[in-house]
């Protein structure tokens, strides 16, 4: 894709977030686990599911004034 054709909209920018803050997550409830018994990855999975959902609100409330359609 050249960059002139590249949307720099908020909503666009904000898309690639899913990815990191799926992997960060994982990571935080891995650590959790290992470093108390107490916080089970079995108890804190649904924590993955919140961040989603948190990811999908701040990318849906994004302006998307300037947006190209590529």
């Amino acid at each position: 894709m050249s960059k002139e054709n590249h949307c720099t909209c908020e909503r666009c920018r904000r898309r690639g977030l899913m990815g990191p803050v799926v992997l960060i997550t994982i990571g935080f409830l891995f650590l959790a686990d290992r470093l108390n018994p107490a916080l089970s990855f079995d108890r804190l999975w649904p924590v993955i599911l919140l961040a989603v959902g948190a990811v999908k609100i701040f990318e849906a409330t994004a302006s998307t004034e300037g947006h190209k359609d590529t």
